[in-house]
């Protein structure tokens, strides 16, 4: 007998699945960070139910082919360790769904969290102080185009590129963007890092590239392994992007404009190299200095008297924490 013969509600199934999740030793880190959550997020996608809301629906009678697709979820999860939001085809950053399959990265960047805080976007001593004020963006390394489209919507006025090396991630932020209904304004490229878009500048760039040390990728869980290299993989200390977005930034930011960048946990590697750079750490609810800002001003010379005025959505200090921090997340590498 299968467990669908046994299992009737979905306060059923929850138990199940916690019990097999944590009998298999699964890891938790793809937008979950428990057998809790993660079963409960497979159990309401899984039915098509409001992502938040499993409470009401826990003692509900499933039908016998709802029960047989929640027990094969149950069991792939178990016996392939692939990531939920792959066997499902969706996660969610923000509070908002996307596509998403094994051409990228499962989205679960901090970057996500800091659009949306008024630490960054248009609070009391906000980084940016007024969204309007952002006319273009970059999203570097995007992946299946989450943070791009995140920023189509927290930047209403502003019009969006996105890179990626790989043509097959492409193909999913593509599919992403298309529904959406954003390809109006957010524009896909090909190509490495700044090259699709050499001589164009902006406002504001973002990026969430491969940071993943070489030690670290060689002990990640199985779970990891369903996850493309090329956009983990970040070199010998995991900052060889980081370098190369870092040296090259400077020349594709607007007077006033600004870099976001993260990084993991090993910020004293930047800012040994760096120590000239003024790093702003910003915190979220799951990470301490994990995340960095560094205003264009930091990439150049003072400029000269006649040179284009500094616009003034910047605000907040440089000594500034960013975001209220608290503790930090069990994952050990986010993107």
């Amino acid at each position: 007998m299968t467990d669908a013969e046994h299992l009737f509600t979905p306060r059923d199934f929850l138990r199940r699945a916690i019990s097999r999740f944590t009998q298999a030793g699964l890891f938790f880190g793809h937008g979950a960070t428990s057998a809790l959550d993660e079963a409960a997020y497979l159990i309401l996608e899984g039915l098509h139910l409001p992502i938040d809301q499993l409470e009401p629906f826990l003692d509900a009678r499933l039908l016998p082919d709802e029960r047989e697709r929640l027990s094969a979820l149950i069991e792939a999860r178990v016996e392939t360790r692939k990531p939920a939001a792959y066997l499902l085809h969706k996660a969610y950053v923000g509070g908002a769904p996307f596509y998403v399959d094994e051409r990228v990265l499962v989205p679960r960047s901090f970057i996500g969290e800091l659009l949306r805080s008024e630490a960054l976007v248009g609070g009391e001593g906000a980084l940016i102080a007024d969204p309007d004020d952002i006319s273009s963006a970059l999203d570097l390394c995007t992946g299946s185009g989450c943070l791009a489209l995140l920023a189509a919507g927290v930047f209403p006025h502003a019009r969006i590129d996105a890179t990626d090396l790989s043509p097959d991630a492409l193909e999913v932020a593509r599919r992403n963007v298309g529904d959406y209904g954003l390809a109006d304004r957010v524009t896909l490229h090909e190509g490495d890092l700044f090259a699709p878009v050499k001589g164009r500048r902006y406002d504001l760039i973002i990026t969430n590239p491969p940071y993943v040390a070489e030690s670290v990728m060689a002990d990640l869980p199985a779970e990891f392994g369903h996850e493309p290299v090329m956009a983990l993989a970040g070199g010998v200390d995991g900052f060889d992007i980081v370098r190369r977005i870092l040296a090259q930034a400077g020349a594709h930011l607007e007077p006033g404009g600004g870099l976001i960048c993260e990084i993991g946990e090993d910020r004293d590697i930047l800012e040994a190299e760096y120590p000239d750079l003024p790093f702003l750490w910003l915190d979220t609810e799951e990470s301490v200095g994990e995340v960095f800002y560094l205003p264009a001003e930091a990439f150049t010379p003072a400029r000269p008297e006649n040179a284009r005025p500094e616009k003034s959505r910047r605000s907040r200090p440089a000594e500034a924490t960013g975001a209220a921090s608290a503790s930090r997340s069990t994952e050990r590498r986010r993107r």
